[in-house]
């Protein structure tokens, strides 16, 4: 895996993790091909996810503090700085995937007391 895709995956994390908005992030590959990052979005949101890229291409899938689940994809480019590390910038799209508080899916009754009805 190169350079290249490490910091792509790390800008797909932090583009999913960001969604729309801007944000920075850092990531450390884990395996070949995948990388976890930690993100902070531009509404200072804190976010934690797994990326990987081919080419300029990424795509990840990350969670915020508050529990959306955030997926999305991205295009980037990055140039050595020297020392092995990297920079670079990338754009592309995240969309909410799950979210706690959303009322439309509420989690499913357990209760073994309702079983049989009211």
């Amino acid at each position: 895996m190169t350079h290249a895709t490490r910091l792509l995956a790390a800008l797909a994390g932090t583009i999913v993790l960001g969604g729309c908005a801007a944000g920075v992030g850092i990531s450390v590959p884990v395996f070949p091909g995948v990388s976890l990052g930690v993100g902070v979005g531009s509404g200072g949101n804190v976010n934690v996810g797994v990326g990987t890229g081919v080419g300029p291409v990424g795509v990840g899938v990350g969670v915020n503090q508050r529990g959306q689940v955030s997926a999305g994809a991205g295009v980037g480019v990055s140039t050595g700085v020297g020392g092995g590390a990297r920079v670079g910038a990338g754009v592309g799209t995240g969309t909410v995937i799950y979210d706690p508080k959303d009322r439309r899916n509420p989690p499913a009754n357990t209760n073994a007391d309702n079983v049989g009805g009211p």
